[in-house]
């Protein structure tokens, strides 16, 4: 069995935090699926929305897609799951971000599993998971896993600070839940709806693994 694991990352500078959580969270999805019975083969696929900027607003203008915007929009509502990462700006995820969420179909994500990331200069933004992404996502109507990950500038360089190093534990915490939902959407025969996993994996929970400053 083949997984599709499509990862957006609205990241807009190289090299790109966003990108770099982004990428921490597939790695940490890929080695949940491999340590799951029967370890899925795992198609990656990544989508920078940076490389679509000038795709996405003749989209906005025009209602086409050019070909390829609608490969990156296909590849996604045809995933197993979904990572979305964005960096926050004026307290919410990007423009480009949103615009490219705006041209998704609502139910072309139900029921998919996701997994929220975001990053910020300050802590203090870290509930953009929750007042923002949570409720986008619950709109075209996906399946967040409970954990969201927030990345401060701070949160990538272990200081010692019991607040600022706990980003890999987060990591390795949000990617359990989303294998585990997307092996679950996968078989529902072997992962009965509703079931969860060690730490409360299951999808639909509203909560979030958040520092709160």
């Amino acid at each position: 069995m083949t997984m599709r694991l499509v990862v957006v990352s609205a990241g807009l500078s190289v090299p790109s935090s966003t990108r770099l959580l982004a990428d921490r969270l597939t790695e940490s999805v890929r080695r949940s699926l491999a340590e799951t019975a029967g370890a899925p083969e795992v198609e990656v696929r990544i989508v920078e929305l940076r490389e679509l900027a000038v795709p996405i607003a003749n989209n906005l203008v025009t209602g086409f897609p050019p070909p390829v915007l609608e490969e990156a929009v296909t590849a996604v509502t045809e995933a197993d799951g979904l990572i979305a990462v964005t960096p926050v700006f004026s307290a919410s995820y990007s423009g480009l971000f949103k615009s490219f969420f705006d041209l998704i179909d609502v139910g072309a994500l139900t029921g998919k599993p996701a997994l929220l990331g975001a990053t910020g200069g300050t802590a203090r933004h870290s509930l953009v998971l929750e007042h923002a992404m949570r409720p986008l996502f619950a709109y075209l109507r996906a399946e967040p896993v409970p954990t969201g990950v927030y990345a401060a500038s701070e949160d990538w360089g272990g200081s010692g600070d019991p607040l600022t190093d706990t980003l890999p534990d987060r990591i390795v915490r949000a990617g359990g839940q989303l294998a585990r939902a997307m092996t679950a959407a996968a078989s529902p025969a072997v992962f009965p709806a509703g079931s969860s996993g060690e730490d409360g994996g299951g999808t639909g929970r509203q909560s979030a693994d958040l520092r709160l400053t």
